[in-house]
């Protein structure tokens, strides 16, 4: 039960760190919050599963106790690891870590209670990307929501209450599209009794659902797919359900902003790779197309954005909307690298979007400014901190020998090759189009920023950043360059987990 355990750890943490003084809080969450991280780096070195745990029952540290009897259907406590939510595992604990470090310079009131919804976001990640009965999932989902808008509205920036609102609304209407559908294809499945996963996937690729609410089949099927790819797709977010996130990141404090693009954003992409791009093979051809020119609409558009930012802040953000269309491009390619390519995107630019964030919060904690045209030529005063800024701008570009340029190319070439969609070498040739728009925006962002004469409009005196706010970036840029320099340390667990889902038809 050590899947019970990283959660309790953590869970029974937040509590711990709720009630202790705050003068010590956020030491005692970094330390609390290093146990879930050992436990998630043991998981990886002891993981021997391969396959989908949907399809083909190769789980790694499966539990599973009925819990709830609700009429014919069984809820129960379900939860598991594969090549596929395993390294998202790692991230969680590992990105919360770091980010509870980056707390300690902006946060200065409140802390206990700030730590402690930090390590209940943690627990509740770790029971999304683990849950594989639908109910238990969807409990996990719902309780990441409340302690982010309590972050970005308690912690936030001058406009943080309507930021907060907006996300909150955005994703919890979004969650009840993608609940009443679930549900209503649960109805249509006749011989299912329980809101297992796994039961779930099979019976959808071995008949599908009949006819229920005045529906066929097949209409049945399409329509719970449509509506949740719409549900998830604003977590995720894809244009046009996209103008909730801008306005969260920017009033957002630092901590929360590395979460939210780090690790929130890629619970859409994967309930989107859980739900729709295995349960539904059909309707991922039929819709094919659609899907494609969406990823590429959010990628030049989400690039675009960006580049019209003077935000720090905002820039990144916006990049984030580019780079999760790239997620969306190799799911729906629905090839072996295609779709590990876009799962290994989810921890690039976890990785990547962490560091960014982390980056700009230093910067404003120095300058207490945002704005490109508000400074230049920092890199004099904080050599550091805009080396390891830089290296990280490069990796968003797609540097070689960087998490993000293997991530990238394994979707391209995943995307290219593509029998499924229609049109595959001219979309391909368009998302590419966007690596030339980011290069665009992030060296604007860096000339004005770090190079040059310094210049500063806050009177602020700039010094070197703390050695905790660089320690934190550094261990990340030290993951990019990993997983640049050697992919196949997660990409072949990736796709050993992605082949099942890709042969499902045949079930």
């Amino acid at each position: 039960m050590i899947i019970e355990a990283l959660i309790a750890v953590t869970l029974v943490g937040a509590l711990v760190t709720f009630v202790a003084p705050n003068r010590i809080a956020g030491k005692l969450a970094f330390a609390i919050s290093l146990v879930p991280a050992a436990i998630s780096l043991w998981l990886f070195t002891a993981f021997d599963g391969s396959g989908n745990a949907l399809l083909d029952g190769q789980l790694a540290f499966e539990s599973r106790v009925p819990w709830i009897e609700l009429g014919e259907y069984t809820i129960s406590w379900f939860v598991g690891l594969d090549g596929i939510s395993l390294p998202l595992v790692i991230l969680t604990t590992i990105l919360c870590t770091l980010a509870i470090v980056s707390s300690w310079t902006p946060i200065d009131e409140r802390e206990s209670q700030f730590y402690g919804l930090v390590l209940f976001i943690e627990a509740n990640l770790i029971g999304v990307f683990t849950a594989l009965d639908f109910f238990l999932w969807f409990v996990f989902w719902e309780a990441v929501l409340i302690p982010m808008y309590l972050l970005i509205g308690i912690w936030g920036g001058p406009r943080r209450k309507y930021a907060a609102i907006k996300f909150f609304v955005y994703t919890n209407v979004a969650s009840l599209v993608m609940f009443g559908a679930f549900i209503a294809l649960v109805f249509g499945l006749g011989d299912v009794t329980s809101f297992a996963l796994p039961e779930i996937a099979t019976a959808m690729l071995e008949g599908g659902p009949g006819g229920v609410f005045g529906l066929s089949g097949t209409a049945l099927a399409s329509a719970v797919f449509v509506a949740m790819f719409l549900g998830f797709a604003v977590k995720v977010p894809v244009v046009p359900f996209h103008t909730w996130l801008p306005d969260a990141h920017v009033e957002a404090p630092t901590p929360a902003s590395v979460l939210l693009a780090g690790v929130l954003l890629k619970m859409g992409t994967y309930a989107l790779l859980r739900f729709n791009f295995t349960m539904f093979p059909e309707q991922v051809e039929t819709y094919a197309v659609p899907i494609a020119a969406i990823a590429v609409i959010s990628v030049i558009y989400g690039a675009m954005l960006a580049l019209a930012q003077t935000d720090l802040k905002r820039i990144v953000a916006y990049s984030s909307v580019s780079s999760m269309g790239y997620v969306i491009l190799g799911l729906v390619a629905y090839t072996q690298f295609g779709v590990g390519g876009a799962t290994f995107q989810m921890i690039s630019h976890g990785l990547i979007s962490g560091l960014m964030f982390m980056a700009v919060g230093v910067i404003y904690n120095a300058t207490h400014t945002r704005m490109v045209t508000d400074m230049s030529g920092l890199a004099d005063r904080m050599p550091i901190a805009v080396g390891v800024l830089v290296a990280g701008a490069f990796g968003y570009m797609g540097l070689p020998l960087m998490s993000g340029f293997a991530a990238e190319y394994f979707i391209f070439f995943g995307a290219f090759g593509s029998d499924l969609l229609a049109y595959s070498p001219l979309f391909t040739g368009l998302a590419m189009f966007g690596i030339v728009i980011v290069a665009g925006y992030l060296l604007f962002a860096l000339q004005r920023t770090v190079f040059g004469p310094y210049r500063l409009e806050t009177d602020y005196d700039v010094g070197r950043a703390p050695v905790h706010d660089v320690a934190s970036m550094v261990v990340l840029l030290g993951l990019i360059i990993v997983l640049g320099v050697a992919p196949e340390l997660i990409f072949d667990m990736i796709t050993d987990a992605v082949d099942p889902i890709l042969q499902g038809g045949d079930l």
